[in-house]
């Protein structure tokens, strides 16, 4: 029995070096990756049923309690046994496979050892199919990812030994010779067998933990890539964002060239083929237009797949991807490469995380957009709540002073000018320098005074360092209008005061008046919503202080301070972010 134990460890030797330089081919490692089509698990089959050969013809040949290695084994005397590994790769197999590849692996092997004879042929043949079928079945709730599963693998392959003995001492033929047989090769037989089924699964576990390991540094790369294009691909799709971010990816990837189109033309193309996939050009690929009109990966393994109207073309192999956007397909992204063997797993799990790493930075860009159209939407509502009126209230001051005093007439249409044009470039920029606004206010209040000569006063306070610093448009104006319209009773003449200074680190914007102040129910309102009243709607502190939230986030600040026949302050806080030269 003692004697037995180093032929058969030599024999689990054997199959475990041929179990480690499969592990090492990539071929093996992605039908193990895929065990679940039907072309697969007829590989897994195939190559396990292989493993329950090989270990027939090398076991270890008993007969009349004699043990004869041979360096190959044919055939087995009428009077003879073979101790060898076979349950190992049968159970591994069905584990592995579940029932249809558990049973094919045991038919491979229990058909063939039942083909080189002895007197165990037959139970050692329905031993072996047994094991199959009782592994496959429990391979269906088998996870080999599991750090526990190589010892239950151990288990059941110990159990079908063990099955296999007692199968051999109903079934053998005479009783006698059948226990003695079971006497010297139970004990090497499940010993061996359960150490190799250990080292066996501690192989292909790896081939899963390298998987995972892959994975994880796949991820770590489409992360690294998104973040990088992110600032391009959020300015949506065009020629100039799509070419750097395009250069990005081919950095990080094993391409051989990045794409990237729209639904009508090529916008970016760099690597191989540049020559002829060049941007603006109309699509150079049939794939590229079948991705486009399906919304669906497409794989090309050759270069008449890819179909690119260039006969030269030195593409040969293709990942064309949809970039979509709120489930719509707006363009492409492709990853070419010259040599096919180059296009493997690996990139197309990269691949299909860029795509939805990228199709998700198309939807912030047209979040975005909308939210910018929105803002401009809200600056033109706030500009059509006051225009109307005001322009024909201007009109109508400007000309009662044409025949009295053109001098002033002619002032006043100066300065109703640049307040129009203060609008037109508020509604086109985001920011405009401190200076502007003031001119704006002051445009403003020229005309109103105009009007009602003794009504109000105000008093600027600014600094001069400070007229630089960029603001966004519409922010004095509007509260300077709701001081002079809103605060004062007419018998009243009020003072209104605009002071602009620094405040640590922070450009400070107090507009106050000395009015007739805001009822309590309505401050904690005013610039968080819309109000219904007769004397306003709120609209343009809230909108003010929302653009200021959009611009500044928590960087800036939008206060308001009132109490009743005391008069109200505004106090807007804005980082020193930029000046204009």
């Amino acid at each position: 029995m003692l004697a037995l134990l180093p032929l058969m460890l030599e024999r689990v030797g054997i199959l475990l070096i041929i179990a480690f330089i499969l592990s090492r081919m990539k071929s093996f490692r992605q039908v193990i990756y895929h065990e679940h089509g039907i072309a697969v698990k007829a590989t897994i089959i195939v190559i396990f049923g292989a493993f329950g050969v090989i270990s027939n013809y090398t076991g270890v040949e008993i007969g009349h309690g004699m043990i004869t290695s041979k360096d190959w084994l044919t055939n087995v005397d009428n009077t003879g046994a073979i101790a060898n590994t076979r349950i190992m790769g049968v159970a591994i197999g069905g584990l592995l496979g579940g029932p249809f590849v558990g049973i094919g692996v045991g038919l491979i092997a229990g058909l063939h050892r039942l083909s080189l004879g002895g007197f165990t042929a037959v139970a050692c043949s329905v031993s072996t199919i047994f094991a199959g079928i009782v592994t496959g079945f429990l391979g269906k709730r088998f996870k080999i990812q599991e750090s526990s599963s190589p010892l239950k693998a151990v288990v059941i392959g110990i159990l079908m030994e063990c099955f296999q003995m007692g199968i051999i001492l109903i079934l053998a033929k005479p009783f006698d010779e059948a226990l003695h047989l079971v006497e010297i090769i139970a004990f090497p037989m499940i010993a061996i067998n359960g150490f190799g089924t250990l080292l066996f699964l501690l192989i292909i576990q790896d081939i899963f933990q390298q998987q995972e390991r892959t994975r994880a540094l796949q991820t770590h790369k489409a992360m690294s890539i998104a973040n990088q294009t992110l600032p391009f691909f959020r300015q949506g799709l065009n020629i100039d964002s799509c070419t750097k971010a395009a250069e990005i990816i081919l950095t990080w990837t094993n391409a051989d060239a990045i794409s990237i189109t729209n639904q009508h033309q090529v916008l970016a193309h760099v690597g191989a083929g540049a020559d002829h996939h060049f941007p603006s050009g109309t699509m150079a690929t049939e794939l590229t237009k079948k991705v486009l009109e399906q919304g669906r990966n497409i794989i090309a393994k050759t270069a008449n797949e890819i179909q690119c109207v260039n006969p030269k073309c030195p593409l040969e192999a293709a990942i064309v991807l949809p970039l979509k956007v709120h489930d719509k397909t707006v363009g492409t992204l492709k990853l070419y490469f010259t040599d096919s063997s180059k296009l493997n797993l690996v990139e197309l799990e990269l691949a299909e995380g860029l795509r939805k790493l990228i199709s998700g930075q198309l939807e912030m860009a047209e979040l975005e957009m909308q939210r910018r159209l929105l803002k401009d939407a809200e600056i033109k509502a706030l500009q059509a709540q006051v225009h109307p009126h005001f322009l024909f209230n201007a009109i109508n001051t400007i000309s009662s002073l044409v025949r009295i005093d053109a001098d002033q007439a002619r002032k006043l249409l100066i300065q109703l000018s640049i307040f129009f044009r203060s609008n037109l470039q508020g509604a086109r920029q985001m920011l405009i320098p401190l200076e502007k606004e003031l001119e704006h206010v002051e445009a403003y209040l020229t005309i109103e005074q105009a009007r009602f000569p003794d009504r109000y006063k105000v008093d600027l306070e600014i600094d001069p360092s400070l007229e630089k610093v960029l603001i966004p448009p519409f922010t004095l104006q509007p509260l300077v209008e709701n001081a002079i319209r809103y605060a004062f009773p007419k018998a009243k003449t009020g003072m209104v005061k605009v002071r602009a200074f620094k405040e640590d680190k922070k450009m400070v914007l107090h507009t106050e008046d000395d009015g007739k102040g805001i009822a309590p129910e309505l401050l904690e309102t005013l610039g968080n919503q819309t109000v219904d009243s007769t004397e306003g709607t709120g609209t343009a502190l809230w909108n003010i202080k929302k653009r200021i939230e959009e611009i500044y986030g928590q960087n800036a600040s939008f206060h308001i301070e009132s109490k009743l026949d005391n008069g109200t302050r505004v106090t807007i806080k804005l980082p020193l972010t930029g000046q204009m030269e």
